[in-house]
């Protein structure tokens, strides 16, 4: 099964947003023919403030019903080139279960019908500070999911991440626990930790739960509340040995990796960890 993680430069204008993925999503299909697709964390905004996210902001529909631009731009990429797309995160109108008031960072995946078969909100709100001192408070406008998702795809399992989800190991021995042998982790890293903790994270949680790791990421500057912000980048593929198998170039575009069952049969076979975890492992 063929994979491509798409690296994105988006920012506040949704509809150049949804123009540049689909774009790219076209151009990956015609040189690497995968089978699917990710995109980055809320690809359809970043930056511009309060105002510009709840633009963005989309409604899902109940299953089979019709949603908004970026939704139905996923399922049409999926239906025009037969592939799976897992949409990255867009960002949720909370509606009556959030209240109405909160939004939600929410990934859906497509299957190449066009039927959506995935539906993730993010468990873990980036509410930290950055090491100069910028300030991130993603529960200010989020609320956080409360459900493990996993999907299938092509015979693989696949489960479902967001971002900050990634400094959460016992997350990811959750979902391999549920038969995930593949874990996507859309991202939008800022520069500062990424360029410390991007690449370690990434292979960490690939070793540990013994998963290909799919990561979509954005690159580049963005506006916010009047600072130009910058984000890390360096979309990659890691297999389930921590292996990095195929990593995106700085500005847009995309990396693609096969992911072979073969090593993630023989990566388990030989170090049966998860068969080696035991009760005080689980209670610590």
């Amino acid at each position: 099964m063929r994979v491509s993680v798409i690296q994105m430069n988006q920012g506040s204008d949704k509809a150049a947003n949804l123009d540049q993925a689909r774009r790219l999503i076209e151009a990956a299909v015609a040189a690497d023919r995968p089978d699917l697709v990710t995109l980055p964390e809320t690809w359809t905004n970043l930056g511009g403030g309060r105002e510009a996210r709840n633009a963005a902001a989309e409604p899902l529909p109940e299953p089979g019903g019709t949603g908004g631009a970026a939704y139905e731009m996923l399922r049409a990429a999926a239906r025009a080139n037969r592939i799976h797309v897992h949409g990255g995160s867009m960002i949720e109108t909370g509606g009556i279960e959030g209240g109405g008031e909160k939004l939600f960072n929410t990934t859906v995946v497509f299957d190449p019908e066009g039927r959506e078969i995935a539906r993730y909100r993010k468990i873990h709100l980036f509410d930290i500070t950055g090491p100069d001192g910028t300030g991130y408070r993603e529960s200010a406008l989020y609320g956080a999911g409360d459900r493990l998702v996993t999907f299938q795809a092509d015979g693989v399992t696949f489960g479902c991440t967001i971002c900050y989800d990634l400094r959460f190991a016992e997350h990811y021995i959750a979902l391999r626990r549920l038969g995930a042998e593949a874990i996507f982790i859309p991202s939008n890293f800022t520069l500062q930790t990424g360029k410390d903790h991007w690449e370690v994270l990434m292979r960490a949680r690939a070793i540990e739960s013994q998963c290909w790791i799919l990561a979509a990421a954005s690159y580049g500057s963005y506006e916010e509340r009047g600072a130009t912000r910058f984000v890390y980048g360096h979309s990659l593929v890691c297999d389930p040995w921590g292996h990095v198998v195929a990593k995106a170039s700085d500005g847009i575009g995309w990396a693609t990796a096969r992911i072979d069952p073969g090593v993630t049969q023989r990566v388990r076979r030989d170090m049966p960890v998860l068969e080696h975890r035991d009760a005080r492992d689980i209670a610590l």
